[in-house]
């Protein structure tokens, strides 16, 4: 039988600190990266047209498009993309992440398609971190940023599938149990 986990007792606001510090984000790091937000807001732009190029012309992808205001979600997008060189990495940094993985959980957004679309971000990041004057230390806090937002996305969908399979059985705990085969 599973034991209990000490993770297990980590929740809500709690879980995003415990995100953020896990990640051990240098301040050095994170003023690399601030320094390079200008650079990344004139980039996102063009990661966000490969980004929607490719939901578009995958039929599966694109039928969560349909109806909804393009330009709004351009601009959601790069100020996503922005934001990964934002150099505050904080709760508050977190929080605004987790409500965008909510917003995916909500329109039935299966997990898959976020972390499918790591492929196209991470080039347009790392063009961003070679433009810094250390831009090997700045790739590596770039991935760390993005695997850190990753992170906080799957969150938001472990939290509603939690919430909802311990209101099938009864509580959390019984849950977790579940979710883990014991």
């Amino acid at each position: 039988m599973t034991q209990d986990r000490a993770s297990w007792l980590i929740k809500d606001e709690a879980t995003l600190a415990e995100l953020v510090d896990l990640m051990n984000l240098s301040s050095a790091e994170a003023n690399l990266l601030q320094e390079m937000s200008a650079a990344a807001k004139d980039v996102a732009p063009q990661m966000t047209k490969a980004f929607y190029d490719r939901l578009f012309a995958h039929p599966q992808t694109a039928e969560y498009l349909q109806g909804v205001g393009i330009d709004r979600l351009h601009g959601m997008v790069q100020e996503w993309f922005a934001g990964l060189f934002c150099g505050v990495y904080d709760k508050t940094y977190a929080g605004r992440r987790l409500r965008i993985g909510e917003i995916h959980v909500r329109i039935g957004l299966p997990v898959r398609y976020p972390l499918a679309m790591l492929d196209v971000v991470m080039p347009f990041g790392e063009t961003v971190a070679k433009q810094s004057a250390q831009p090997e230390a700045a790739a590596a806090a770039f991935r760390k940023v993005l695997a850190l937002d990753v992170a906080i996305f799957n969150q938001a969908y472990e939290d509603n599938q939690l919430r909802h399979l311990a209101e099938l059985v009864g509580g959390e705990r019984l849950a977790r149990r579940l979710l883990t085969g014991a």
